[in-house]
């Protein structure tokens, strides 16, 4: 995406390695500091071989880790803020409704973040959001902020925002080299660029890249089934109605989580995914036989039946995304603990979109050695023991 008049450079203020959103994000806030940034993507854009294509994601106030929840009042308005520099709506507010068991201790956590008492039980579920069937005995919290992103369309945002602050944006172009020191090489497929500063946040290639680096992070690419379910009456699910987003916390017939967004990117298809996947290799993603077992999917069909009557049990469009988790499902984001010049940022664990205009500007404070804006400990390296290896 170089513009062909702009002559190819060989040294930058920072290089930034993945161009999903977390980088874009990265990138944005880097260029809006006049850092001379070189963001690389290995894929041609836009593409949709990592974790942040797709036209949809949940943002959302209400949130179980005090760390998240701190975070998400600002990244609502830095979403405000790329909607104003671009003039492009980026959210569309749906309300959300997390479903549990009473007292489960997520859902109590979410309703404190929330700062609300109001717990609703079956009946007045369905009294105010028809679509929606609880089983007995269990309740619903409402977080009235959250919605919908527009995620292809942030995605582009962000990279118009960073171009348009002098930033170049290299895609088609592999990396296929680090070496460290005072000053960061980078070789890729199309060139070599030198930066006393590199960040990586290049998704479920990100544990590659530090292997050559002496860093072996515990993160784990899964392949996630994003499904869309065929509404029995069309516009029941849909925006014209007052469809929420949904979330599962602690359901037993809801193991890992299954969220649901309403029909926007498929008219009459509501989009609803188990929060889990299968082990894979990004290189070979795509590459799944179409008789591999998908045990998500009957998961998610025996959900629909109970919990979501108006929609039919078999998924009518599916398509892919990657995880990449780490074990506690808690971001890392710090520096290298050899290579203070190198940040990374990973293992957002399918939760991490809405929070990215937060993440990047973490990152870009990491890098540019300033205080960061928010407490770093729930993202370091180290709460993970063994992870250097052997001295490059």
């Amino acid at each position: 995406m170089a513009a062909p008049s702009q002559p190819q450079k060989s040294t930058y203020d920072v290089i930034v390695i993945g161009a999903g959103i977390q980088g874009s994000f990265t990138a944005y806030h880097l260029a809006q500091r006049h850092k001379d940034t070189l963001l690389l993507e290995q894929f041609l854009l836009p593409h949709s071989r990592g974790s942040s294509h797709g036209q949809s994601r949940i943002i959302r106030s209400a949130y179980p880790q005090e760390c998240y929840s701190r975070m998400m009042p600002e990244s609502f308005r830095l979403w405000q803020q790329l909607e104003a520099e671009t003039g492009t709506t980026l959210y569309r507010q749906t309300g959300l409704v997390l479903l549990g068991p009473p007292g489960e201790p997520e859902l109590e956590a979410c309703r404190r973040s929330l700062g609300v008492d109001e717990v609703l039980d079956a009946a007045a579920l369905a009294q105010r959001f028809p679509g929606f069937r609880l089983q007995a005995g269990q309740v619903a919290v409402l977080d009235s902020t959250a919605g919908v992103l527009f995620a292809d369309r942030a995605l582009r945002a962000a990279q118009e925002v960073f171009r348009r602050h002098g930033g170049t944006l290299r895609d088609g172009e592999k990396v296929l080299r680090i070496e460290p020191g005072p000053t960061v090489t980078v070789t890729t497929t199309a060139g070599v660029y030198r930066a006393p500063l590199l960040i990586i946040t290049a998704g479920a290639w990100t544990g590659a890249f530090v292997e050559q680096l002496g860093l072996r992070l515990p993160l784990q690419p899964l392949r996630i089934d994003v499904c869309y379910w065929r509404e029995k009456q069309p516009g029941s699910a849909g925006l014209g109605s007052v469809s929420p987003c949904f979330l599962t916390l602690g359901l037993s017939q809801a193991p890992h989580g299954i969220y649901g967004l309403p029909s926007i990117e498929y008219p009459g298809l509501m989009k609803v995914c188990h929060h889990n996947g299968s082990p894979t290799d990004p290189e070979k993603r795509d590459q799944a036989s179409s008789s591999t077992p998908r045990p998500d999917i009957a998961t998610l069909s025996s959900f629909i039946s109970s919990y979501l009557p108006g929609l039919e049990t078999q998924p009518a469009v599916m398509e892919t995304c990657l995880y990449t988790n780490t074990p506690d499902e808690d971001f890392i984001l710090d520096q290298h603990p050899k290579f203070s010049n190198i940040v990374i940022g990973a293992g957002f664990s399918g939760h991490g979109f809405k929070l990215a205009p937060v993440v990047g500007k973490l990152l870009c404070e990491l890098s540019l050695g300033e205080e960061p804006s928010y407490n770093m400990a729930p993202f370091a390296i180290s709460r993970f023991p063994g992870v250097l290896g052997a001295a490059l």
